[in-house]
């Protein structure tokens, strides 16, 4: 893979941000309704820096503990930081108020604990649902039956509102096979809503990460997660 130069890297954004506007343009959806999340997970400060200047502006991590030292780092740019990892109950402490949106909340408990957190930080904590859209023993996130089912009592929680749904696909052969799960997750949106519950939004779903975005965009994606097709390959 090519250097990670701060050209190289400017190239990458600007490349990643006209896929974005032409998939918004081939699904007929406005410009600018879909925005980038740029997964920073083992990159380092400098090479974030570089993702800011060439137009970076919300910014994705995945281990907290990485995470708040590059948070530090930009406490003056214009950024907004989103947590995208798995995230366990005894970090959420760390994470209220830092983050601007917290796209895993796989569980009942989770969202528990985290609407407990911000009532004791006193704010109101911005998160998304996790869907497990494939039914994938191994991977975190509700059932999809289960959310519709579980979202009416996290409608009761007042320092925490769901702003939208999650989802990772199961590992597919091609884009078009992601299809389906994208269309899923958007359906599954549309069911939440008319529920009219407050505090629970569904103006965001968070779906397609590099080899997929332009196929969930045009499946009703808002916020897509790219971080190798800007970055290159992780160093872990």
């Amino acid at each position: 893979m090519e250097p990670l130069i701060p050209d190289t890297i400017a190239k990458r954004v600007q490349s990643i941000l006209t896929k974005i506007r032409l998939a918004e343009e081939k699904a007929g959806r406005p410009a600018g309704t879909v925005r980038l999340v740029a997964a920073t997970k083992t990159v380092t400060v400098e090479h974030i820096a570089e993702g800011v200047r060439a137009g970076l502006c919300m910014l994705g991590e995945n281990r907290v503990q990485e995470a708040l030292p590059k948070i530090a780092a930009f406490t003056e740019a214009p950024v907004q930081w989103h947590f995208i990892g798995q995230l366990q109950r005894r970090k959420v402490r760390s994470v209220i108020g830092r983050f601007d949106l917290i796209h895993s909340v796989d569980t009942v408990d989770l969202a528990q604990e985290i609407n407990r957190r911000a009532e004791e930080a006193g704010c109101r904590q911005n998160v998304l649902l996790e869907v497990n859209i494939g039914g994938e023993p191994t991977k975190a996130g509700f059932h999809p039956d289960d959310v519709v089912r579980s979202v009416p009592m996290m409608a009761q929680f007042s320092h925490m509102c769901i702003k939208g749904l999650m989802t990772i696909p199961p590992p597919t052969t091609g884009q078009d096979s992601a299809r389906p799960h994208f269309r899923k997750l958007y359906e599954l949106a549309q069911q939440i809503a008319a529920l009219n519950l407050p505090t629970v939004e569904m103006d965001e779903l968070s779906m397609g990460m590099s080899n997929d975005f332009d196929v969930a965009i045009e499946e009703g994606a808002t916020l897509v997660r790219v971080g190798t097709a800007i970055f290159g390959a992780r160093h872990v």
